[in-house]
């Protein structure tokens, strides 16, 4: 018999209501020494009861007790939840009491939870699979609109029902494999519309994983859309930077040079997530070494961004895509430069609504689409994995070598949903979570 678990599932106190959460198989158990009549409670039926203290039968709380019995329980066990009042003194005492509890009868294999030990367990016990896990990691750190929509999509099971297509599909086309390698057994011509459909049914499958593939990631999501701030000395980098941000960030001053190193910073442009890099002047000339190791790091993130704010002459940009900004156009004698895409400035205000439409476009392109799902780095490479057998299945003519590559597709499948070779892993992805979850 495994052990029976609980924690506080809801917010830290106080609150107004606080969420108790009991599960294992013990967890009946456990509710009956502290619920009066606790037989009489009706499966996923909401109840106000009292919470007795089994030590002296003291009242501790007035609560809403429901049941959930296994396996239809978000753990996949018997679990109970308490409805507290969500007071400290309130979640102390019923916390306390459990504790005690556990003590006393040793025999229910009561202990408070790890941190995602209902998620472990849940996972475990098949309710839900190692994606929904990821994605339920990802919506509690969701900070952004675009993180929580991209979370949800994979907590949701999206990405787990496409895989459940794929699944289908290849264990199709490997049946039908084992079908035709029978009649070459029996030395028969084998089908030659079947075997045809087995092409088909393998390359369509490639196809959908190759778009897959194509589509963003998921990493830009959670990590930001990293946008560099690029061009010579005193061009308004680090003022454009401050106004960005909406506070002061990095140093502003008429001295060219102040800037020697980067500069980051997260900040949320309508929803969406991104890391701002202010970077050094790139000077013509410099004999200060401190300034050309500063250029040559603002040289790399200007290669390797996503998006390039460029505050130089529009001529001289580094890259074809960057966004040209006219910055300083407050300045008395300034005029629009040839080729740039919005004219700004920093101190003013003037068309920072403009800039910050013009990057929120691009970042579009870059992120997905509204109802796409995203990958991560682990799901991007079980999808290549996948997709790199079948596209070998396609090239072989020897059919118990195309079944070979089936074979490894769906060995592919089975550590994309977590059915094995990801112990390694389990540990720190539900560390994650916080205890209660």
């Amino acid at each position: 018999m495994g052990d029976t678990i609980y924690a506080l599932s809801s917010g830290r106190p106080p609150a107004g209501i606080a969420v108790i959460r009991i599960s294992g198989p013990g967890a009946f158990t456990v509710n009956t020494s502290f619920v009066r009549k606790a037989a009489q409670l009706q499966p996923r039926t909401a109840h106000l009861r009292g919470l007795h203290d089994p030590a002296n039968d003291d009242l501790l709380d007035q609560a809403l007790v429901l049941l959930f019995p296994s396996p239809k329980s978000v753990t996949g066990e018997d679990m109970a939840e308490w409805h507290c009042h969500g007071g400290q003194a309130v979640v102390r005492a019923v916390l306390g009491a459990l504790g005690r509890l556990s003590v006393a009868r040793p025999e229910l294999g009561l202990r408070e939870a790890e941190a995602g030990e209902f998620t472990r367990r849940a996972f475990e016990n098949g309710r839900i699979d190692l994606n929904e896990a990821e994605g339920l990691a990802d919506l509690l750190s969701a900070e952004t609109e675009s993180q929580r929509r991209a979370a949800l999509l994979m907590a949701e099971g999206h990405f787990s029902r496409r895989l459940g297509e794929w699944r289908a599909e290849i264990l199709r086309c490997s049946a039908l494999t084992e079908s035709l390698l029978d009649f070459s057994d029996e030395d028969d011509v084998p089908d030659a519309e079947a075997d045809a459909a087995l092409r088909q049914g393998i390359a369509s499958l490639a196809q959908d994983m190759g778009r897959q593939l194509a589509a963003p990631t998921a990493e830009r999501v959670r990590d930001g859309v990293r946008i560099v701030l690029g061009g010579p000395p005193n061009s308004g980098k680090s003022t454009l930077m401050n106004a960005l941000l909406g506070r002061e960030a990095a140093i502003v001053s008429s001295i060219a040079g102040t800037t020697r190193d980067r500069i980051e910073a997260p900040v949320d442009l309508g929803g969406i997530a991104f890391v701002l890099t202010d970077t050094a002047g790139l000077a013509e000339q410099t004999d200060d070494a401190i300034e050309r190791i500063g250029i040559d790091r603002a040289q790399q993130a200007i290669e390797s961004c996503d998006i390039l704010l460029w505050l130089g002459n529009p001529a001289d940009r580094p890259r074809e895509d960057a966004i040209c900004v006219a910055a300083q156009s407050d300045r008395s004698g300034w005029t629009m430069p040839h080729g740039a895409d919005v004219a700004i400035s920093a101190q003013t205000g003037e068309n920072m609504t403009t800039l910050i439409a013009l990057i929120l476009e691009r970042a579009h392109m870059l992120l997905p689409a509204e109802g796409e799902v995203a990958l991560h780095r682990r799901q991007h490479a079980g999808v290549a994995q996948m997709a790199e057998a079948l596209t070998a299945a396609l090239d072989e003519n020897d059919l118990l070598i195309v079944a070979e590559h089936l074979r490894g597709a769906r060995l592919a499948m089975d550590r994309l949903v977590g059915h094995s070779g990801v112990e390694d892993m389990l540990d720190s992805l539900f560390a994650r979570f916080c205890i209660g979850k």
